[in-house]
């Protein structure tokens, strides 16, 4: 069994068991956290919402906080003596699926 669901303008497909890294939001480390935003359910036969299956949901548990590994931005132009470095760490949250309501 696994769904689609949507978070923060991205989609993940999600079994139970699963761990996500979600984009950073405010929880609790330990709490539970239910989306409703179901884009599709298989359970056996597939379930497409429109835009979102009515009455499913998915049910998380927040592991941890974080941040993923640094990603480098080098900008160069050449002949001009004109570089630019930056570096980006993003901010994630950790979830396990603990179960996926249909």
């Amino acid at each position: 069994m696994y769904a689609i669901i949507k978070h923060s303008g991205k989609q993940y497909k999600v079994s139970e068991g699963d761990l996500l890294n979600l984009d950073h939001f405010a929880a609790e480390k330990k709490s539970i956290v239910e989306i409703t935003d179901v884009l599709a359910i298989n359970d056996g036969s597939l379930k497409v919402g429109a835009p979102f299956v009515e009455g499913a949901k998915v049910v998380l548990e927040v592991v941890n906080e974080g941040k993923d590994k640094k990603v480098v931005i080098f900008k160069k132009r050449r002949r001009k003596d004109s570089k630019q470095k930056r570096g980006f760490r993003r901010q994630y949250t950790r979830v396990k699926v603990t179960s996926i309501v249909a």
